[in-house]
C-alpha cells in the first residue's frame, strides 16, 4: 500500500475575509493571498485586492463597483463542512 499523502491547507494559501459595502449588501469569503497580508500594513493589502476584484467583476456585469465599508476576517474557513444541527425527522 501506499502512503497517503495529505492535500496542501486552504488556510495556508489565502485568507478569507467577510465584506460589508457602503450600500449595507455583504460578500462573504473572499479570497485574499496570505503572502499580501502581515507586516506594518496588517490587512489593508486585503482591502486593495478586495477592490481589484470587484473592479473585474464589474467590469463584466457592467455594473459600477461598490465602496467597501468594512473588511474583517471571516471566522470559518470555506474548506469547513458545514455542520447541520437540525436532527432528521423520521418518518413513521
Amino acid at each position: 500500500m501506499a502512503k497517503r499523502t495529505k492535500s496542501k491547507a486552504l488556510d495556508a494559501e489565502f485568507t478569507m475575509f467577510d465584506v460589508v459595502y457602503e450600500d449595507g449588501s455583504r460578500t462573504s469569503n473572499r479570497r485574499v493571498p496570505t503572502s499580501l497580508l502581515g507586516g506594518l500594513d496588517g490587512d489593508e493589502p486585503a482591502r486593495t485586492t478586495i477592490m481589484e476584484q470587484d473592479q473585474i467583476i464589474s467590469e463584466k456585469s457592467g455594473k459600477p463597483p461598490l465602496a467597501i465599508a468594512t473588511l474583517v476576517r471571516s471566522t470559518k474557513s470555506s474548506a469547513e463542512p458545514v455542520r447541520d444541527d437540525r436532527k432528521k425527522q423520521v418518518a413513521r
